[in-house]
């Protein structure tokens, strides 16, 4: 029988009249060089080097049945410790409410005869219209069945029974658990995890319900901070001032939301500082736009002490308003408030262990140092230049052209650019005639919009920065696709097209333009303009069944139709991979079907936004093989040909692939790639298929540290292989992947 380790420590805490033991299981605990785990005292102390030789130590303990962060501390090579913390217990609660279908998906389901129960629960976990939170529905009537009712929605905080303790090493880092965490209908451990070479410790609830149809929002932090002279929390506003507060207000009942820039509070703890902020992308969901709703939180809870973490409010918010007429003054307001009752939160299907996280950065440096040490695994929230790569990303309904006719000139600058431009973006593809203008107008009126529309992107583009006027069409095939061609072209897509009309004529006024009447117009179209189609958002909205009702049609099968989107959506917090079944799920199967492998291209799929919004951690994009960015007059056919080449691959903006590519052929094929990453990484794979089953390898990466570069040589068998492809994951949750590829044989 396997021998399982097991330390039992007794002992007595000053001012109390009771004593508990501390047994902590170490079977999966090997020692890790630099990190110091040392059981005595009746607590786990562990000792672990950081940056800049600094040294971190976290001292966990049990009392009475509640694991107990007894003490944070960080100091200088050489330097004395700085205390960050005392007594700290760990807090966390939740609100949940019940996941339903919209009506959307229902509907497609029943149009397209299949309606099954297991259709219908598969699709209820990929719901986007759904706000679980609001009582008693939408205004727009995307819930099915009756309204929410006040009951569905449940409160509840952290309890502990706790009893025992594991720890645990995974590569460089050291793991600390402890049993007995109940939050409300969740039940499971609290883990606490320290990483070699980084001043990072991770608290996360790793719990599980067994009820049904639960959607759930969290927050997670700690409480028990002492309120001295000189306690002061800071952060950044949203205009990147800094603030402070510093408990000299009233005490709180409820926490305080922060609408802090990039998602970082900091206590100033005088010589020292400790952060907090969640996990940059794993902790949000998809919304339609990036409003900042406040991410982190403090809530004083007396004279004597005050509480820090991260939270997701329990509402949503729309874009603010604007228009020159009532009407569409009006119809933006109608727009905007229905985004509030877009809220999805959290998938928790019944069992999954669901991980809600924050992170604590220890730091014996100043509140400013410590957030640019923070700020740096996000690239300052940008994405961050590549040799030989362009970014690129789009997906956005602005509604330009309906601000240019409202101004009567585009000679003014949208709020929407220096967000993208404060990104890192090179490249974005817009996507008006969806809620604004005329869609369904066959000719002048609209030829007269898009006139617009070009002539506004050709304004806002510049250097190294180019606005492509493209959009979703939605017409004839089935479900939402999106079109992009090289150059602006004219066309309408009127359902029914006028029997007046033809497939292309010249207009007096705009030149050659088309009508798309059917889904051979479509094929003819894009075939002639050189453009390339993918299916927008699929298996859920108005795609859900889409692209797979499609699959065997010529247009799908063709080399323009290049795949599918990518969108963090649905998010479920147990599973390893943003988007692990749908998008991946979604790519697999299109390279199954297509003659040659599709790809998924990252979009955001947001509406109107300003600089003062959150838009780095609820999007990602495509770094795409480009060596310059093409001037709005000239040819857009590298982007087009690139991405249809799939010269490119979709990140957070963490990790960063530099090359990648196939070595060899057959039985001795080596599948390369070279990364840069900032978050300690977790794992990668090499997933392939036949043309029915699909496989993969694992490649355990937590041997990894912070910010490094790696490169990959992943020997493989490519016999048999139909297609290929590669993805990297750090611990955080953020990813990089490429798209697929046909090997040699």
């Amino acid at each position: 029988m396997k021998c399982i380790r097991v330390f039992f420590v007794f002992t007595f805490f000053a001012g109390l009249c009771t004593a508990q033991a501390l047994h902590c299981n170490l079977d999966d605990y090997k020692s890790v060089a630099g990190i110091s785990m040392t059981a005595g005292h009746g607590s786990i102390d562990l000792t672990w080097p950081g940056e800049q030789a600094q040294e971190l130590r976290a001292r966990l303990t049990l009392r009475d049945g509640q694991p107990l962060i007894a003490e944070l501390a960080a100091r200088k090579t050489g330097g004395a410790w700085i205390v960050l913390g005392k007594d700290l217990t760990p807090d966390f609660e939740v609100t949940t409410g019940r996941r339903r279908m919209s009506t959307t998906e229902a509907t497609i389901l029943k149009d397209t005869h299949t309606d099954t129960p297991e259709n219908e629960e598969r699709y209820k976990w990929n719901v986007f219209w759904d706000a679980p939170l609001a009582i008693p529905g939408t205004e727009d009537g995307h819930l099915v069945g009756p309204g929410r009712t006040p009951d569905e929605v449940k409160r509840a905080t952290v309890s502990y029974n706790s009893d025992t303790c594991r720890v645990r090493s995974d590569g460089d880092r050291v793991s600390v658990v402890f049993n007995g965490l109940t939050l409300g209908i969740f039940a499971g451990d609290i883990e606490f995890t320290v990483y070699k070479g980084s001043n990072l410790l991770r608290q996360e609830a790793v719990a599980k319900t067994e009820d049904k149809d639960v959607a759930f929002i969290y927050k997670a932090g700690l409480k028990g901070f002492a309120i001295d002279p000189d306690t002061k929390l800071a952060w950044r506003d949203t205009a990147q001032v800094w603030q402070h507060y510093e408990f000299g207000g009233d005490v709180n009942q409820q926490p305080v939301d922060l609408q802090a820039r990039n998602r970082v509070e900091i206590l100033d703890a005088g010589t020292g500082s400790l952060a907090i902020f969640p996990p940059p992308h794993k902790f949000f969901f998809a919304r339609e736009n990036e409003v900042n709703l406040g991410y982190v939180y403090y809530r004083k809870d007396n004279d004597n002490a005050f509480s820090l973490g991260v939270m997701q409010p329990e509402h949503g918010s729309g874009y603010a308003p604007w228009g020159e007429s009532d009407a569409v003054w009006n119809r933006r307001v109608h727009v905007a408030r229905s985004q509030i009752y877009n809220y999805a939160l959290y998938n928790a299907p019944p069992g999954t262990l669901q991980h809600m996280a924050v992170y604590y950065y220890l730091s014996p440096e100043s509140d400013h140092a410590t957030l640019d040490r923070v700020l740096a695994f996000t690239h300052n929230d940008s994405y961050k230049p590549v040799p030989g790569f362009k970014t690129v990303t789009g997906h956005f309904h602005l509604d330009f052209n309906e601000m240019i006719r409202d101004r009567g000139t585009a000679d003014f600058m949208p709020t929407w650019v220096p967000v993208f431009r404060g990104l890192g973006i090179n490249i974005v593809y817009l996507g008006d005639f969806h809620d604004d203008s005329d869609i369904n107008d066959p000719g002048p009126k609209r030829f007269y919009e898009q006139k617009l529309y070009f002539e506004g992107a050709r304004k806002m583009s510049d250097r190294n920065f180019l606005v492509m006027p493209e959009e979703e069409v939605n017409s004839y095939l089935g479900g939402h696709w999106y079109l992009m061609l090289p150059k602006p072209v004219y066309f309408s897509h009127a359902i029914p097209r006028p029997a007046n009309q033809s497939f292309e004529e010249n207009d007096p006024t705009y030149g050659h333009v088309y009508h798309l009447g059917s889904i051979e117009d479509v094929e003819n179209f894009v075939n002639r303009e050189q453009g390339i189609i993918w299916t927008a958002h699929p298996r859920t909205k108005s795609s859900a069944m889409y692209p797979d009702l499609y699959k065997d049609k010529d247009y799908f099968l063709s080399d323009r139709f290049i795949g599918a989107s990518w969108e963090s959506l649905p998010v479920d917090l147990s599973q390893k991979r943003l988007c692990e079944d749908r998008c991946f799920g979604v790519t697999d199967d299109m390279s199954n079907w297509a003659p040659r492998p599709k790809f998924m291209l990252a979009e955001g799929d947001t509406y109107m936004k300003v600089p003062s919004d959150d838009t780095y951690p609820l999007l990602a994009i495509n770094y795409l093989k480009l060596d310059k960015v093409p001037a709005y007059n000239e040819s857009w056919a590298p982007i087009v040909e690139g991405i249809r080449a799939g010269n490119f691959f979709g990140t957070t903006g963490e990790i960063l692939f530099h090359n990648w590519g196939i070595e060899g052929e057959g039985a001795k094929s080596v599948y390369t790639a070279t990364i840069e990453y900032t978050f300690p990484l977790e794992f990668a794979e090499l997933v392939w298929s036949d043309g029915a089953k699909v496989d993969r390898k694992i490649i355990d990466l937590t041997d990894t540290e912070q910010f490094g570069t790696k490169t990959f040589r992943i020997p493989f068998d490519a016999t048999g292989k139909k297609w290929v492809r590669f993805d990297v994951w750090d611990s955080a949750g953020d990813g990089a992947w490429l798209q697929p590829v046909q090997p040699k044989q």
